[in-house]
């Protein structure tokens, strides 16, 4: 079966990340190329340095590259504005960090509203989307709970709940379970997994443990800025 270029949602062209100038120069990508299909899971390694969280950066228009070509849904994303690339980012990017980045004195609820509050949701819409996305989290029941009164599961499922409250087209997730042990990190790893088979949810993984990795369709390896591996 041949692939049509609709079928990537993104697409890395020689992506090069530098720092510096002449000398002092130094690159955190190399020349960087590769592309997501539409619904993939897919896991990006590497030791400390390697330039894994730099791609991930300029793939959630937290970052830009600078040289090569970041296409997202066939669009040059260095053609866009600021303006342009918050909303990129607002309306189609969800985001899962190591850190959780809870606001710590608002129910859990209210943390999983702010992505459609900045949407400009109404208030009652908000809290309906957001009791369901808690819902589909297994969290409905500690929705008024704040984050100093969750475990760091709950905190993570959370999070993940605020990612996908907007239904977004790529979910990416930053050592999702860096902070968790190990069965609170299959318990994660096992919903995102879900959210991918049954939502279609594009994933991309940083991560630097096998085991959690194993849940991804491919690996993007990287090391010295460059791409080792793509299996």
């Amino acid at each position: 079966m041949t692939t049509s270029q609709n079928d990537f949602v993104i697409e890395l062209k020689e992506v090069v990340k530098s720092y510096g100038s002449d000398e002092a120069m130094t690159y955190a990508l190399c020349g960087v190329s590769f592309r997501i299909k539409k619904g993939e899971f897919v896991a990006i390694m590497g030791p400390s340095g390697s330039g894994k969280s730099t791609a991930m950066n300029i793939i959630g228009c937290l970052d830009a590259q600078s040289s090569g070509e970041y296409i997202f849904e066939g669009i040059n994303v260095e053609t866009l504005s600021l303006d342009q690339k918050a909303l990129l980012r607002r309306n189609y990017i969800g985001f899962v960090f190591q850190g959780f980045n809870l606001l710590g004195k608002t129910t859990a609820v209210e943390n999983v509203e702010l992505p459609m509050l900045y949407r400009g949701f109404r208030a009652e819409e908000r809290r309906k989307a957001a009791m369901e996305a808690l819902r589909s989290v297994g969290l409905e029941n500690v929705a008024h709970h704040t984050p100093a009164q969750l475990s760091g599961g709950q905190q993570q499922r959370v999070a993940i709940a605020r990612a996908i409250v907007t239904n977004p087209l790529v979910l990416l997730a930053d050592e999702p379970t860096g902070n968790l042990d190990t069965q609170k990190s299959i318990e994660i790893m096992e919903l995102l997994n879900s959210f991918n088979k049954e939502k279609g949810i594009t994933i991309i993984m940083v991560t630097h443990e096998e085991e959690m990795a194993r849940y991804a369709s491919r690996k993007i390896v990287f090391r010295d800025g460059k791409i080792v591996g793509n299996t």
